[in-house]
């Protein structure tokens, strides 16, 4: 169970939900001078426990672990849309409990956020994938200050900077005669340049890499191969959730790096978000 797998829309369920609770110890309906019974007390109020209150905390539940089972179904159905139908079901029903309130009593306050909270929570099962602010992470993951240029590393020295690095003035001992630097990948003495068969063994320098590592979401569950070719996946990407692209293979391929630190194939790059 990965809590950053959660996205903002699960973070208004929970909300929903905690409003909800903290409704159904209040007066559902009220009277002039009569202390009413919360919806708790069957006697008092009949069906506005399990039609309204209870639909709204299991379509909550349904939600929130569909999140981190999505494959897990019930009769043949996602835990998502159980969750939504539930969740409709007790908007539904607190929307018709205002309308029939008995002439002689009052909308109490657990009716009045009762009707806030299932509304949104039927609005965010609906339609909360829809929207983009909806859709970002709960519980961001912690991002480096700078990422480091491909095939680079945290630490490592950068190019004009550092002890060492080729093409920086060396220091040299007290006393001795200054050598000047020699160019990248050459001999401390100079010797004769290289005539034409010598030029022919010279290495070619290595292009230089214009793939700039980012942070990216999937639109929906997919899976990540091995690089080493095998079709059996070593990870699913989970929508909400962000990952690093480390390097780009082809048009619409990347190498991604999981949380746990796992790499692999994305071949389905198709709509990805980045960050």
């Amino acid at each position: 169970m990965n809590i950053r797998s959660l996205t903002r829309g699960d973070g208004v369920v929970i909300g929903a939900a905690a409003l909800l609770f903290i409704a159904s110890f209040l007066d559902f309906y009220s009277a002039t001078g009569v202390d009413r019974p919360s919806p708790w007390d069957l006697g008092a109020n009949h069906l506005t426990l399990p039609s309204i209150f209870l639909l709204g905390f299991i379509a909550a539940g349904l939600l929130i672990a569909a999140r981190f089972q999505p494959e897990r179904k019930v009769v043949g159905l996602p835990l998502t849309a159980w969750g939504t139908v539930l969740a409709v079901s007790a908007a539904w029903s607190s929307v018709w409990a205002l309308i029939a309130c008995p002439e002689l009593l009052d909308l109490g306050a657990g009716s009045i956020l009762a009707l806030i909270a299932t509304l949104t929570l039927a609005g965010v099962a609906v339609a909360g994938a829809k929207v983009p602010a909806l859709a970002g992470q709960l519980v961001p993951e912690p991002r480096p200050a700078a990422v480091p240029p491909y095939g680079g590393q945290p630490g490592q020295p950068q190019p004009g900077a550092g002890y060492g690095y080729p093409g920086a003035q060396q220091q040299t001992p007290y006393g001795s005669t200054p050598q000047p630097a020699p160019p990248y990948g050459g001999t401390p003495n100079p010797t004769p340049g290289p005539g034409p068969q010598d030029a022919q063994h010279t290495p070619a320098p290595a292009p230089a890499a214009d793939f700039t590592p980012f942070w990216f979401a999937v639109p929906v569950a997919r899976p990540l191969y091995g690089e080493d070719g095998s079709p059996t996946p070593i990870a699913e990407l989970a929508p909400g959730t962000w990952y690093l692209a480390v390097e780009q293979r082809g048009a619409a391929t990347l190498i991604a790096q999981t949380q746990d630190g796992r790499r692999g194939v994305l071949n389905d790059t198709s709509g990805i978000q980045r960050g």
